[in-house]
């Protein structure tokens, strides 16, 4: 175990950090499967920029690679315009 006053503070602080950015992919991974789950075209737009949004999020904070998040957004919205 840690020693040192900040030691300790830089634990608290990293478990805090790691489950803020366990929230936010789970919650974007859920709105991704909401979005490849609906088959209509108006509903999926307007989900796509909402989901866009929070992928971009994920990468501007290196939660994802942006790379990783400029595929995922290049999928979904090849899916969204598949849509009839």
């Amino acid at each position: 175990m840690a020693n040192h006053k900040s030691a300790l503070k830089r634990i608290r602080a990293n478990e805090a950090k790691r489950l803020r950015n366990r929230y936010q992919a789970k919650t974007t991974r859920t709105f991704i499967k909401r979005l490849k789950l609906t088959t209509d075209k108006v509903e999926a737009q307007e989900l796509l920029k909402k989901v866009t949004s929070m992928i971009d999020k994920l990468a501007k904070k290196n939660i994802i690679h942006k790379n990783n998040a400029s595929n995922k957004k290049s999928k979904l919205t090849r899916l969204v315009n598949s849509l009839a």
